[in-house]
């Protein structure tokens, strides 16, 4: 038995400009009863009632949600942003002699170079400035699996309460993701969240960051 309720709230998840409109009240139920059930292939006679009453149900629910996303992006206004060009991300084999690493991080920060290290269970990713990857690849250059140049380092410098708010990055992903912006990279410590773009979209990111 096809359980339409389920249907309809995957439906709406499933399209974040169905959400969005939907949780601001925007929607004409019955317009989007009739989408729904066209696209689900769902008999409109027999089942517009019933997708109806799921799409009510669904904004009663998810308007609760619009307490958080003010939360979100109070947090959000909250906070200041720091760009940082020619950034360089470098990947490595996990099968590296860890005592170098060490002396290039040592080196990186004796010289205020950005340098960040990432280490996952296959690899090892290191981010620094475009011209302090030289040196990594001169000691790792047979160890490199990937690389990726013309980037920047996106900073978001925010209020404590973002370490207690769940959804802000989900929301700033979901932000950039809509808009066909990729993330390459993240990393965070405590409230300063660091976002790893391609240097072409920079201007669209501050853009979309502007709250």
């Amino acid at each position: 038995m096809v359980n339409v309720t389920k249907l309809t709230e995957d439906y709406i998840s499933e399209h974040p400009y169905v959400k969005d409109c939907l949780k601001k009240d925007l929607i004409n139920y019955s317009s989007l009863t009739r989408q729904i059930c066209s696209d689900l292939d769902l008999n409109l006679k027999k089942n517009f009632d019933a997708v109806l009453i799921a799409c009510r149900r669904y904004f009663r629910k998810i308007k609760s949600e619009a307490t958080t996303e003010k939360k979100i992006i109070d947090i959000l206004k909250g906070s200041k942003i720091e760009v940082k060009n020619k950034i360089n991300s470098i990947i490595l084999e996990k099968n590296i002699v860890f005592s170098n690493l060490l002396e290039l991080e040592k080196e990186a920060k004796k010289f205020l170079e950005t340098f960040h290290i990432i280490e996952g269970t296959a690899s090892i990713t290191i981010i620094t400035t475009d011209d302090f990857s030289k040196k990594v690849k001169q000691v790792f250059r047979n160890k490199i699996v990937k690389e990726y140049t013309d980037l920047v380092e996106v900073i978001l410098k925010s209020p404590r309460e973002i370490v207690t708010t769940a959804g802000v990055i989900s929301y700033i992903y979901s932000l950039l993701g809509e808009n066909d912006i990729n993330v390459v990279d993240t990393l965070s410590s405590w409230t300063d969240t660091i976002f790893l773009v391609e240097e072409k979209d920079l201007s669209r990111v501050m853009e979309f960051l502007r709250f």
